[in-house]
Formats: structure tokens, C-alpha cells, sequence
């Protein structure tokens, strides 16, 4: 049986550079996920900003709600 060095190292070399762009693939994947995803989506906002899912804000305003709601479905938008 002969063993071919030649081909060992072509096999070897192969994986070598497999392995460091698989690496280097998977460290790209992450700095780009990182910079499409903010990282926290859930944080209250800053400023005068108000949560849109917040109910705490006007509790005793539902009927100022509903007349918002029926401005919205009058103008149509």
C-alpha cells in the first residue's frame, strides 16, 4: 500500500483554509448582525418619547380614545 504524502497535504492544506473561512464567514455573520439588530428593542425611549404600547399614560382618557378612533376611521387613513 502506498501513501501519498502529496495528497495528505493537499487534504490537510483543504481543511486548514476550510476551517479559517468558516471562521472568518461566522465572525463577519456576527458583526453584521450586530449592526442590523438594535440591541435592546424593548428600552423605554428617551426624551418626551412615550412607549406606543403604553396604557399608563391616560387611563381616564378612553374617551378621548375613541374619539381619536373615530377620527381615524373618518379620514380614512
Amino acid at each position: 500500500m502506498v501513501i501519498s504524502i502529496r495528497k495528505w497535504f493537499r487534504l490537510l492544506r483543504f481543511l486548514i483554509l476550510f476551517v479559517m473561512l468558516v471562521y472568518v464567514f461566522s465572525k463577519w455573520f456576527g458583526i453584521l448582525e450586530h449592526w442590523l439588530y438594535p440591541a435592546d428593542p424593548y428600552r423605554y425611549p428617551e426624551g418626551s418619547a412615550v412607549k406606543a404600547g403604553s396604557t399608563a399614560v391616560q387611563q381616564e382618557g378612553q374617551e378621548e380614545m375613541l374619539e381619536r378612533l373615530k377620527l381615524f376611521y373618518r379620514l380614512g387613513e
